[in-house]
């Protein structure tokens, strides 16, 4: 399935809002760990990277971003404000085979359809290098469900979201759990795994 057309629309027209909701002059702990996770030059896919932000602390960091996003306001703000090589794609659209040692994909797959996440997740175990990283983030819940502006959510509980790492070739590293109000207003709970592939 291709990425919903609704929540690309919501993030096209709410671009600058996002950038300036979740604006930030240094990374935040998960950054700062997925960072410490990594060798200096490290090749990270940035899934779903917003404005470039993360993507900026990483070239920062002295690693190598490859930042992505499936809306077409997202990637012209990030090479506009970092000039960072930002590309238009979707989950669909992963298809490399061991092409990065680390993979940051910070509250970008809760826009997936629950039935496509194991698919998703394989391609990128594939497209990590051995003993590569991936930082997971999700809102916590079951079902699925759009927010007040329109974006599709997958809620995914704790267990069910380790096991489907593990399926897709992962071993949890670490666990956070929190809550934090994002743009649509509301404070909501979330998951943040760190996990390596085999």
């Amino acid at each position: 399935m291709s990425a919903d057309p609704r929540t690309i629309a919501v993030y096209d027209a709410k671009a600058g809002d996002y950038a300036d909701r979740f604006a930030s002059t240094e990374p935040d702990r998960h950054l700062r760990a997925f960072i410490s996770a990594l060798s200096r030059g490290a090749h990270v896919l940035d899934l779903g990277c917003g404005p470039g932000t993360a993507s900026a602390f990483l070239r920062a960091a002295g690693m190598r971003p490859d930042p992505v996003d499936a809306s077409p306001a997202m990637v012209r703000m990030a090479n506009e404000r970092h000039n960072i090589g930002a590309r238009l794609a979707t989950f669909d659209d992963i298809d490399e085979a061991a092409a990065y040692d680390g993979v940051w994909a910070n509250f970008s797959l809760l826009h997936a359809p629950r039935a496509d996440l194991p698919r998703h997740l394989s391609a990128l175990g594939r497209a990590l290098n051995p003993g590569g990283v991936l930082h997971i983030g999700m809102k916590t819940g079951t079902g699925e469900a759009r927010d007040a502006l329109g974006r599709l959510y997958t809620f995914v509980t704790r267990e069910e979201l380790i096991g489907l790492l593990g399926r897709a070739g992962f071993s949890v590293v670490s666990a956070f759990e929190g809550e934090e109000r994002g743009l649509a207003g509301t404070l909501d709970p979330f998951i943040i795994l760190l996990a390596r592939v085999a």
